[in-house]
């Protein structure tokens, strides 16, 4: 373990170099094939560390879910997709990966990894697990019911996590990590372990933590930052979203940063697209809480440096709070979806007849969301206020969506019997049904003390990795 040593006082002492950090994915799901021009990107410039972002609020619950089927499962499904195409340019350029894509398993996800590049013929690569996000101690149990009270009465939790920062992260770097895998962290921590071991910061330098956490900020959402969220063709008009670019920071040892993205790849970086992504899901501008640092970016400068390159000044840090965000997933009953089909002759009215009957037919029995896909839907609400009070357009081709949850599956089930009966019991020429019943998760979120998170990593060892 010399050459670890070695590593951790390197970067325990810091460097003056930029760090260059790019992000191949904005949320589990998103596209697969962005981190090939990243890691090329960064390896042309001399190396970096990218990051997958793979956690959306609800994704963890599902993913225990996931684990609870398949005990061996329940990290990032796509996780093969995302690493495995990249995994030996990484090790060829010392570009290191930090991903929160161990969900609820990252000894999994980590032991995946690793018989990834034994696949490959590659060295197994050190692998550094971080732990210490789920709460079901019954100690933390405890601390969650002081907080939410009585809303935990009867509470069938599937989860509870606490976001964690960056600490674990760069100290797992420091050790000489090629890969650190993590649960649930916070999305810009993700960025801020990277540069706290990059360039040795202090972890109360509050200015440079703000920064590097509005840099994290910037990538997270992956191609958001570079025209896709952006895009609106006429008003916002953005070239080549079929191969948009995914999004690479150049962080400065101050953690001033510029914002890029891929060589080679559609999309486009300025300076209205950054501003758009640096205020998304900012609740205060002066307050932007996270578990390392209150990022300050009300006085931040956005300043275009060329094509496709951003640079963000201005922002600044307070110390962090004292607290940790948690979210505690639920099972929240059945979700029953039906749709059915109106085209042709009165189509929309039809699919309103048909709706008012399946709403007779259950009388009251659960609440119900129904929507006239191609007439009213995306913008009514639950109790059908719009929808009731626009006159029947005669639309030539409506899709009839009923939704509706309850806590006792044969409830939820009957808006499924309902909508298929349609076929027969009219109104006339109603097709194409298709249904869905599934348990739904609900959510709840509140605060803990930090002191009651035992956050921690630990180094993979060599027989874990070839089990």
């Amino acid at each position: 373990m010399s050459d670890a040593h070695d590593l951790s006082h390197a970067a325990e002492r810091g460097t003056a170099e930029p760090l260059l950090i790019g992000c191949a994915s904005g949320f589990s799901g998103d596209r697969t094939d962005g981190a090939g021009p990243v890691v090329d990107t960064l390896a042309a410039r001399g190396g970096g560390t990218l990051i997958f972002e793979t956690l959306a609020e609800r994704t963890l619950a599902l993913a225990q879910l996931a684990r609870q089927q398949h005990p061996q499962g329940g990290y990032e499904p796509l996780l093969d997709e995302l690493v495995g195409p990249v995994l030996a340019r990484c090790q060829a350029h010392g570009i290191r990966i930090v991903s929160n894509f161990g969900a609820a398993n990252p000894p999994g996800a980590a032991r995946r990894i690793a018989e990834l590049a034994r696949m490959q013929g590659l060295p197994t690569p050190r692998i550094a697990v971080v732990h210490g996000d789920d709460l079901s101690s019954p100690e933390q149990r405890a601390l969650l019911r002081e907080q939410l009270g009585a809303r935990m009465d009867g509470m069938d939790i599937v989860s509870a996590n606490a976001y964690l920062g960056a600490t674990e992260i760069a100290a797992a770097l420091r050790a000489g990590a090629d890969i650190v895998v993590a649960g649930r962290v916070a999305d810009p921590s993700l960025t801020v372990g990277p540069a706290l071991a990059h360039f040795g910061w202090r972890e109360d330098d509050w200015e440079k933590l703000g920064r590097a956490t509005m840099a994290g900020h910037m990538l997270e959402c992956g191609t958001q930052v570079t025209g896709g969220y952006f895009c609106v063709p006429g008003l916002k008009d953005v070239d080549g979203l079929h191969e948009t670019g995914f999004p690479i920071a150049e962080i400065a040892p101050s953690g001033d940063f510029v914002v890029g993205k891929a060589a080679n790849t559609g999309g486009r970086v300025d300076a209205r697209t950054a501003k758009e992504q640096l205020l998304y899901e900012v609740h205060d501008p002066a307050r932007y809480l996270t578990p390392d640092v209150v990022a300050d970016l009300s006085r931040a400068e956005v300043l275009e440096l060329g094509v496709d390159r951003v640079q963000l000044r201005g922002i600044t840090g307070h110390a962090r709070p004292d607290t940790l965000k948690v979210n505690v997933c639920h099972r929240g009953g059945w979700l029953g979806e039906a749709e059915i089909s109106y085209a042709g002759v009165q189509a929309e009215a039809r699919a309103r007849l048909a709706a008012d009957i399946v709403r007779r037919r259950l009388k009251g029995a659960l609440p119900l969301r129904i929507d006239l896909i191609g007439a009213i839907s995306i913008l009514d609400n639950d109790d059908g206020t719009l929808r009731a009070g626009l006159a029947d357009g005669h639309a030539r081709d409506v899709r009839l969506r009923v939704a509706g949850s309850h806590a006792d599956r044969a409830v939820a089930e009957r808006v499924l019997r309902e909508v298929t009966a349609l076929y027969c019991c009219g109104p006339a020429g109603g097709g194409g049904v298709r249904t869905a019943l599934r348990p739904r998760l609900n959510m709840v979120s509140c605060t803990i003390d930090r002191q009651a998170v035992r956050a921690g990593w630990r180094m993979m060892d060599a027989a874990e990795a070839t089990q």
